[in-house]
């Protein structure tokens, strides 16, 4: 699970989170929205411990990612809206360097690599540098590379870009089994649709606080006015944000 107390990040005079609180429960898909500048980006990055907060605190699965991070990101998959990768290694030698840092068993790493190529259609892919790769095989294989440690914890970022149809199908479809299954999942995305399709529960950032938080069920009901599509529940909570 993921929880969040009082998470707070300044830059200057920008509030670009203030006070957020938040847990997530095991086995939960949530979705993180909100337009740009809301605050979701900085959240992923404190909550994955790429950034320090000002004030607060995130713990993943019980343990806190400041105090204790090398638990804490053992426990966690995460995947950034713009993966970064050595772009020298193949596909299969970027999942062996992955497996490394997680000190996982090699055969398990192999044999877990073989079955997630072969669910994300990398196979064919397996002789080529990573700099020759597509945008969309990229990012399928970033989604692999994270899910290789069979983590308790996955916080994935715009999971779709780049992603046809086809492969967004599986990927969908992966990280709502993996919940099903008791993995806590944070998405953040813009595709209003996705989240309305997959998330057991949804929250909506403006401004760095956290405005909205429920099921589509319950968001509905609290903005009937509104209409019944989140797009057009979400539209009429950032209104003002939007036409600025």
């Amino acid at each position: 699970m993921i929880e969040i107390n009082d998470l707070t990040m300044h830059y200057g005079e920008l509030k670009a989170l203030d006070g957020l609180n938040l847990t997530i429960p095991q086995g939960e898909l949530f979705a993180f929205l909100g337009p740009n500048g809301a605050g979701k980006t900085t959240a992923i990055k404190l909550l994955t411990g790429l950034m320090k907060p000002l004030r607060g605190q995130v713990r993943i699965c019980g343990h806190d990612i400041q105090v204790d991070p090398l638990l804490a990101k053992s426990l966690l998959g995460y995947v950034p809206d713009v993966a970064v990768f050595y772009e020298k290694l193949t596909a299969p030698e970027f999942m062996q360097f992955i497996a490394d840092l997680f000190s996982m068993d090699h055969t398990l790493a192999a044999n877990r690599t073989r079955e997630l190529f072969a669910q994300f259609a990398l196979d064919e892919h397996c002789g080529q540098r990573i700099e020759n790769l597509s945008h969309g095989t990229r990012q399928r294989l970033a989604i692999a590379s994270a899910l290789l440690h069979d983590p308790k914890v996955i916080v994935i970022d715009e999971p779709m870009v780049g992603l046809d149809p086809l492969h967004a199908r599986t990927v969908k479809a992966e990280l709502k089994r993996r919940s099903q299954n008791g993995t806590t999942v944070l998405m953040s995305t813009h595709l209003l649709n996705i989240a309305e399709e997959l998330a057991d529960r949804i929250g909506i950032l403006k401004g760095g606080k956290l405005i909205a938080l429920g099921t589509l069920a319950e968001l509905r009901a609290q903005h009937e006015e509104s209409g019944q599509r989140l797009e057009e529940i979400f539209l009429d909570m950032v209104s003002d944000e939007v036409a600025a």
